[in-house]
């Protein structure tokens, strides 16, 4: 008899770990016990030296499909008088925690959801080791479920048994729960005041009824999920898209819509509306089921308010139980957005969403569980053959990455003002929040400082320093200053080019183009169409485009024809468009009062959307460009012009002012002419690199910022330096847009402080 210690790091609590051990053990007839600490999984195990050997070699081979283990120590040690293997009770410690993310559905699962002989019939919130909420639920670890918010839900003598028994999978499950014993659902109408379940998970079925009978005679719903509250309505249904886009005061921002699962791989649906690739049909079944960007299809019937002059659809499939009872029972796919104030993360509190969202929803469909914090869902588009992250939330969030260096001490990043998510960072790791939203309000700030609060107390690290934008007035900044720890400031493009080069550690030198809108540059002005060269926290800037002056400072985002008149203005060009006080404007431009200079690409597209003759002013960021992305074709057009690439200060120039003419050539088609701009973009990114590599050595060539979600021009740049024998790097796991500069930001500050060490 000999005895062996292993203790197991990685993604290994919530997600039936202890229970695989535990049938393992067994199952080759060894003695001993498993048990959690904070984040790590201990065993003793003791037999034969045959049996240990075995346990050895099947340990990893083939563990819980969610789970991600990592041997982080093995060791001989004393044997114990044990005549069986358990499962001990946890223990807290300060080990290698890692918080497992929100999980789908599992098969299983969703199998006995609609099986009348099962237990768990209809019930909303069936789960198991393979299933479920968790980063939403979970109070703090070792993952137990007294550290949940199902603790105030004790377990139906039925529900026990499952739980103590090795055989079932629901072993050890902590957030089990059955009809007995569970979550039960309340629908309240604002408009009959009437409320039917009243949490007795025993009325369920009137519950969900209730909810499909509003959703078919064309109301809105404000549905409880998992991360959060969405507003339902029917997809098909133009009233009550259009209806909704009043309420919430949301009159062109895409909506994502939830199909319900049909045909063999649960997808038929989605094809009817959408073109679906293979690897966007992976992206759509995945674990983390986010909505995935679509082409439409032609013959498509969902109603065109979904998307207002866009080609594309945010789809996405039933994740939670209550998804798949409200859907399978409708029959067609409902739009399904974040119940929130458009910007603010999304809503959790049943009493909150009520008050906040009554002059929205016509009714609500609560659950008595606790959502301790909120996760909106995930978004990803196709981009070079690739899936690529819009918003990393529930099912990706808290994505964790590795370092490809050490931190000297922890440190929390507070990434952007806008789109922001939070990273916490030591060691080697690196953490990163759900999408928590843009920082304007009041309610967004608050989230913001609990998501800041609830990771240090869930990996139990307290940060030492802050990380934040070098900009001193977003409001992250300024509470970055507020906290009293040291601050490192980092440019906003600078940490663009960062994550980039974070995500894939290359050696060589990198040439990294950060195209967005605009941040505070090295120089204190505006930057937005750079490429920088070099390593993280070490970024020269080595190329830009043609500055140019903008009336109304943040107002450019949401006006772009601030940006077509700047441009028209720059180079003595009049400016038609109609628009009021535009002579005063001019006045205020020649003088440059209220101006900001910018060669930012993000206002050049804006700028050329509406030269094109597209919409002057927009309702949301990136409205312009994504209409005028959307009149692209997928083929060259002829007779574009180049752009003049001169050399200024030392750094290289591209001149964007022979794209104006032919911007507003109306002898051309709107399609020829966006097609065109595209076009001309990217080849002026290749000329910029050709002239930088004529001067430098240059490994890998890296994109970043939120213009490079246009699929067209990545594709473009990708296609044409991938000919010329380039490597081309775009972030794949966390978005180009400013939800990554948080991750960025430790990867330039970390660097820095390598450096100086």
């Amino acid at each position: 008899m000999q005895a062996e210690y292993w203790l197991i790091g990685g993604r290994v609590q919530g997600v039936g770990f202890r229970p695989y051990i535990y049938r393992l053990a067994t199952g080759i007839g060894l003695s001993g016990w498993v048990k959690n600490l904070s984040g790590q999984v201990a065993i003793h195990v003791q037999g034969s030296v045959t049996q240990l050997q075995q346990f050895a070699d099947l340990l990893c081979q083939q563990p819980p499909p969610l789970s991600q283990p990592a041997i982080l120590e093995k060791k001989t040690c004393q044997t114990l008088d044990l005549l069986s293997f358990s499962i001990e009770t946890s223990l807290p410690s300060s080990a290698d925690i890692h918080v497992p993310p929100d999980y789908f559905l599992c098969d299983d699962c969703l199998q006995e959801l609609f099986s009348p002989t099962s237990r768990y019939y209809h019930y909303p919130f069936i789960n198991c080791t393979q299933c479920g909420a968790r980063y939403t639920l979970i109070r703090q670890l070792p993952y137990d479920r007294s550290a949940t918010s199902m603790a105030g839900f004790p377990l139906c003598s039925a529900c026990q048994a499952d739980y103590e028994n090795p055989a079932n999978r629901r072993f050890h499950a902590q957030p089990l729960a059955c009809p007995d014993c569970g979550v039960g659902l309340c629908f309240y109408d604002t408009q009959t005041t009437e409320t039917i379940g009243n949490d007795d998970p025993h009325q369920t079925e009137q519950a969900l009824m209730a909810c499909v009978a509003r959703l078919q005679a064309g109301q809105i719903v404000a549905v409880k999920g998992v991360g959060g509250y969405h507003l339902l309505c029917l997809a098909r249904s133009s009233l009550s898209v259009q209806r909704l886009r009043v309420r919430k005061n949301r009159p062109d921002k895409p909506l994502a819509v939830m199909f319900p699962l049909h045909g063999r791989d649960g997808l038929t649906f989605i094809r009817q509306q959408c073109y679906v690739s293979p690897i966007a049909a992976q992206c759509l079944s995945s674990p983390a089921r986010p909505i995935v960007l679509l082409p439409r299809r032609v013959d498509c019937d969902l109603s065109p308010e979904i998307a207002p002059n866009l080609n594309e659809v945010g789809v996405m499939l039933p994740y939670s139980p209550l998804h798949h009872l409200l859907l399978t029972e409708l029959g067609e796919p409902v739009v399904a957005t974040s119940a929130n104030v458009s910007g603010e993360p999304v809503l959790t509190d049943n009493q909150v969403v009520e008050a906040r969202l009554m002059g929205v929803a016509d009714s609500f469909l609560h659950h008595n569980r606790e959502i301790i914090r909120p996760a909106d869902d995930s978004v990803m588009h196709m981009i070079g053959g690739q899936a690529r992250a819009i918003r990393v939330g529930r099912g990706l969030a808290p994505l964790e990455l590795s370092l490809p260096f050490t931190l000297p001490y922890p440190v929390l990043a507070v990434g952007a003002h806008l789109k922001n998510t939070v990273a916490l960072a030591w060691e080697q790791r690196v953490v990163v929040s759900p999408h928590i939203g843009d920082l304007g309000t009041a309610r967004s700030l608050d989230v913001f400082k609990q998501v800041i609060a609830d990771l240090q107390h869930l990996y139990g690290v307290r940060a030492e320093a802050v990380i934040c934008d070098a900009h001193p007035q977003y409001a992250n900044s300024r509470w970055a200053r507020q906290t009293g720890l040291p601050i490192h400031a980092v440019y906003h493009h600078h940490a663009h080019a960062s994550a980039v080069a974070g995500e894939f550690p290359e050696n060589a030198p990198w040439l990294v183009f950060t195209w967005d809108g605009v941040g505070l540059g090295s120089d204190g002005t505006l930057w937005g169409g750079d490429a920088l060269y070099g390593e993280a926290g070490n970024w020269q800037q080595v190329a830009r485009f043609r500055p140019f002056a903008v009336v109304g400072g943040d107002k450019a985002g949401r006006e772009p024809y601030r940006s077509a008149a700047g441009l028209c203005w720059e180079v003595g060009l009049p400016f038609t468009h109609t628009v009021a006080d535009m002579r005063l404007l001019q006045l205020a431009w020649q003088k440059r009062l209220n101006c900001i200079t910018t060669h930012a690409v993000g206002r050049l597209f804006d700028a050329a959307t509406v030269l094109v003759g597209g919409m002057p002013v927009v309702s949301y960021e990136g409205q312009a460009p994504m209409w005028l992305a959307s009149l692209c074709l997928s083929r060259n057009v002829q007779k574009v012009p180049e752009l003049p690439l001169l050399r200024v200060g030392g750094i290289w120039e591209s001149d964007w002012s022979v794209l104006l003419p032919y911007l507003q050539d109306t002898a051309l088609t709107q399609t020829v002419r966006a097609t065109g701009f595209h076009q001309a973009m990217a080849r002026t990114l290749v000329q910029q690199v050709l002239a930088v590599c004529a001067e430098k050595q240059v490994g890998q060539i890296g994109l970043a910022g939120g213009v490079f979600q246009n699929r067209y021009l990545t594709e473009w740049v990708i296609d044409e330096l991938s000919m010329l024998g380039f490597k081309v790097f775009l972030p794949t796991q966390l978005p180009c847009n400013d939800g990554g500069l948080s991750f960025g930001q430790v990867v330039d500050v970390g660097k820095s402080l390598l450096k100086l060490n």
